[in-house]
């Protein structure tokens, strides 16, 4: 199995890579590139296509669709990307562990039920029977948070990682490889995770999974020498992240904004739909209670980095979590 070879490397990467961040003088930006996933829809996305962040801003955004988490982190380490909407958690996690210089902003969003692990029907397993799974080829795009959901999982069904070939590939890839059996069980989110249930099924559903402790929610995040620089601007991106989910809650809008964010995230209206149900948007309120960014989510993280490291997939955690939120811009958000 070549998971703490490949994720050991990547972090190391990352780690290097942050060193190279460029620095950009407060208040001469002229543009920002922001990274967010296709097939993963967010009210932001309506924001995003009304021009409400540039107008509020005042600076021309380049967005960037990426496959990963861990893709978004090499990005904003390297300098590439200024901010991540919708990183996992455990992605999140790995570059922080390897010393690379990113913080949390907020709370994207909160998913149980959209993101998980496939078995191929062919298998004929079930929670009943998991630890049948030992053998098996699994397609896991590492370092992400349906590779965080796939460790613990295992290890509740108890099924040996070792007895694992364990395939890194992005969920689109992952269903792709599910759908022709080349795999055995494919692990993902969005889009990707809804053509793997055509496949075969879950073995845990997101209740269940709640239920043992796994929880699954994404953060936008920044490089920390950004966040110090542009503290005004990251605050004003915030605030209308905040508008645009304060506008999807109240349950007004949704015949102007669910056309307009399907079209962008490249899906259907139906698929569209059926995705946000299962996502929460918690208000800024709620973000910076003790819930969540007050100090749950800095628990958390070490509890996510724990688990990596007893895996293998990562060296070592950082002590304490606490530097990687940095509350102060969606602070200014609620005032």
């Amino acid at each position: 199995m070549k998971l703490k070879t490949y994720l050991t490397g990547a972090a190391a990467g990352m780690a290097l890579l942050a060193g190279a961040q460029t620095a950009t003088a407060a208040g001469h930006l002229e543009e920002i590139t922001v990274a967010y996933f296709l097939e993963w829809p967010m009210p932001f996305q309506f924001a995003k296509v009304q021009g409400m962040y540039e107008e509020a801003m005042g600076v021309d955004i380049n967005w960037v669709s990426f496959d990963t988490g861990t893709a978004m982190s090499a990005a904003m380490a390297s300098g590439d990307v200024h901010i991540s909407v919708s990183q996992g958690v455990p992605p999140f996690v790995v570059a922080a562990s390897a010393g690379q210089d990113i913080q949390i902003l907020d709370v994207a969003v909160s998913y149980a039920d959209n993101d998980n692990c496939v078995v191929s029907a062919g298998r004929e397993i079930t929670a009943e029977n998991a630890g049948d799974l030992a053998g098996s080829k699994v397609a896991v795009p590492l370092g992400t948070a349906a590779h965080y959901g796939f460790l613990r999982q295992m290890d509740h069904f108890g099924v040996d990682l070792a007895s694992l070939e364990i395939v890194d590939m992005a969920p689109a890839e992952g269903a792709a490889a599910l759908s022709q059996e080349a795999v055995d069980m494919a692990c993902g989110w969005g889009g990707a995770l809804r053509r793997m249930t055509e496949f075969g099924n879950v073995l845990l559903t997101g209740a269940e999974k709640e239920a043992l402790g796994i929880l699954v929610f994404d953060v936008t995040s920044a490089p920390a020498d950004f966040i110090a620089e542009e503290s005004e601007l990251v605050t004003q991106f915030l605030a209308v992240t905040a508008e645009a989910n304060a506008m999807w809650n109240s349950g007004e809008n949704t015949d102007e904004m669910l056309p307009v964010i399907a079209q962008d995230a490249g899906m259907d209206m139906d698929a569209t739909a059926a995705t946000l149900a299962t996502f929460v948007f918690p208000t800024v309120e709620e973000q910076l209670s003790e819930a969540w960014l007050g100090g749950n989510a800095q628990t958390f993280m070490g509890g996510v980095a724990g688990v990596f490291v007893e895996s293998g997939s990562i060296p070592s955690a950082l002590d304490d979590y606490s530097g990687a939120v940095n509350t102060g811009p969606l602070s200014g958000v609620s005032n």
